[in-house]
């Protein structure tokens, strides 16, 4: 498995402000930027409701879960995982090897709607995460091996720390 590149203030205000927009034409209630392994890179909207490091880590495991489902019906992989709910839905996309785009948006809101506006902002994402890769090519972060509750923090650094 890949890891995720290092992350710097600049790329976190990037990605954030990717989020802000997606939030904005969506009308979705919030949205994550999460790594595989299921922790919360950076987050948008309302979390005030949402245990969002815990959701985090379920939405990761949704998702490779389906992506096993995937394999067993010769299927080289499913890109996205929809779950609906009575009061609120969530979808999750693949950015990249390393990262999953998940949001959790009100039911009455369309999930076409929110797929609509999840494709440009998964490549925005993705181009900022490839930014932050060849930025420093060896200097990815597992952070299973962290062990860590909160990871917020690992992504503050800045350039020149």
């Amino acid at each position: 498995m890949s890891t995720l590149p290092q992350l710097i203030e600049e790329d976190i205000q990037r990605l954030d402000e990717l989020l802000e927009g997606f939030l904005e034409k969506s009308d979705a209630t919030t949205v994550l930027i999460i790594d595989q392994g299921g922790f919360l890179i950076t987050h948008q909207g309302d979390s005030r409701h949402f245990d969002l490091t815990t959701i985090a880590a379920l939405a990761s495991g949704a998702y490779l879960a389906n992506q096993t489902i995937a394999g067993l019906v010769q299927e080289s992989n499913f890109n996205s995982v929809y779950q609906q709910g009575e009061k609120f839905s969530m979808y999750a996309q693949k950015v990249d090897d390393q990262s999953i785009l998940v949001v959790i948006f009100k039911a009455q809101v369309s999930v076409g709607l929110v797929k609509y506006y999840a494709g440009p902002t998964v490549q925005g994402v993705a181009r900022q995460m490839q930014i932050a890769q060849e930025r420093d090519p060896g200097g990815g972060l597992d952070l299973s091996v962290l062990n860590l509750v909160d990871t917020s923090g690992v992504f503050r650094r800045r350039a020149n720390d």
